[in-house]
């Protein structure tokens, strides 16, 4: 398991975030560091990362374990529960519901 990167960030940016403040923040308030995708600089942002964790594309499962292990840093400070113990659970209640559903 990796360790986490991500770190509070000093002032916590609520709402839509703009390309400038964006751009201002450091490498540590992402999800995926590296490529500098999914800010997590509120409880919003970091569902925002679980929700659209499968979306990023280009990503190593080296950069994936990282992004989980980041969000799961992100869901803890910010007092949400997270139950998937793993990137790769995510999404997989959403395909298993519709399938599901789709046999009644």
């Amino acid at each position: 398991m990796q360790q986490p990167t991500w770190k509070p960030c000093k002032r916590e940016l609520n709402d839509r975030l703009s390309t400038a403040e964006i751009d201002s923040l450091p490498r540590s308030c992402f999800a995926f560091p590296d490529a500098r995708k999914e800010p997590m600089t509120d409880a919003f942002h970091v569902r925002n990362a679980l929700a659209r964790f499968n979306q990023v594309h280009d990503a190593s499962d080296f950069d994936r374990d990282l992004a989980f292990a980041n969000i799961q840093e992100a869901a803890r400070h910010f007092g949400i529960s997270v139950r998937e113990t793993n990137w790769r659970q995510l999404g997989a209640r959403r395909k298993d519901s519709s399938a599901s559903s789709e046999q009644m």
